[in-house]
C-alpha cells in the first residue's frame, strides 16, 4: 500500500510542478491554490509513505516520478524539443526508480 501511496504523492508532484507555469509567478489565484493544495497533498502522502519505506527509496522515487512526468509535459504542454539523449536518460531515470523498487525491503 506504501507503494501505491508513494505513486500517487509523484503523480502530485508533477501536478503541482507543471501547475507552477500557469500560476504567473503566483499572481493567478486559482492556479495558485490549486498548486498550494497540490504541494500540501503530495508532500503529506510522502509523509505516510516513508512511515514504512526508508526515506532514500521514497524520496527518490517520488523526485523521480515528478522529474519524469514534468519532463513530458514540457515537451507535450509547452514545445520544448526532445531529443534522443533526453529520451535516454529519461530511460535511465526509469531503470534506477525500478532498481530501487526491487531492491527495497518494505
Amino acid at each position: 500500500m506504501s507503494w501505491i501511496i508513494l505513486i500517487i504523492a509523484g503523480l502530485l508532484e508533477i501536478c503541482w510542478s507543471v501547475g507552477l507555469k500557469y500560476t504567473d509567478g503566483f499572481t493567478r489565484p486559482l492556479p495558485s491554490v490549486l498548486v498550494g493544495l497540490a504541494i500540501f497533498a503530495s508532500l503529506f502522502l510522502l509523509g505516510v509513505a516513508v512511515r514504512t519505506l526508508p526515506l532514500g527509496t521514497a524520496y527518490a522515487v517520488w523526485v523521480g516520478i515528478g522529474v519524469l512526468g514534468a519532463s513530458i509535459a514540457d515537451v507535450m504542454l509547452f514545445n520544448q524539443p526532445f531529443s534522443a539523449a533526453r529520451a535516454g536518460f529519461l530511460v535511465l531515470l526509469v531503470v534506477a526508480l525500478a532498481g530501487l523498487k526491487a531492491t527495497t525491503q518494505e
